[in-house]
């Protein structure tokens, strides 16, 4: 179930202005130019990940966790929040209130998710603490 209203039509260009500054990107851009090859084919497949997980309906059968494992080792907590922040501002400047609020909602869980897989959340997050 969509948590708000939101715009399909809008998202490639989202795509393209974020990872426009995730690319210029001091700590981000070298990591994210080593892992992608062939940026307007991550485009479209991002594409589709944004879509399926706005939708709520599993439609995105890619494993982003395995994508981002391999790169793990380049990677570090900050880088996170970085891209997390990135995305919050993208977004802000490009949709509207709610719509940007659902996604900046579900990137945050996903930041989390993946920190939380790779080994990069703080040990409270784990459960450790």
């Amino acid at each position: 179930m969509i948590p708000a209203p939101f715009d399909e039509a809008r998202l490639p260009a989202v795509l393209e202005c974020f990872y426009a500054r995730v690319r210029a990107d001091a700590r981000l851009g070298p990591v994210f130019d080593a892992a992608i090859g062939d940026w307007p084919a991550h485009l479209l497949r991002i594409g589709c990940f944004w879509r399926s997980v706005m939708r709520g309906d599993g439609s995105y059968k890619g494993n982003p966790l395995a994508l981002h494992a391999r790169h793990a080792a380049r990677m570090d907590a900050a880088m996170f929040d970085r891209w997390l922040a990135l995305w919050r501002q993208t977004t802000a400047e490009m949709l509207p209130g709610p719509e940007a609020a659902g996604l900046q909602e579900k990137a945050a869980r996903i930041r989390q998710s993946l920190q939380m897989a790779l080994g990069f959340a703080p040990l409270a997050i784990r459960g450790r603490g």
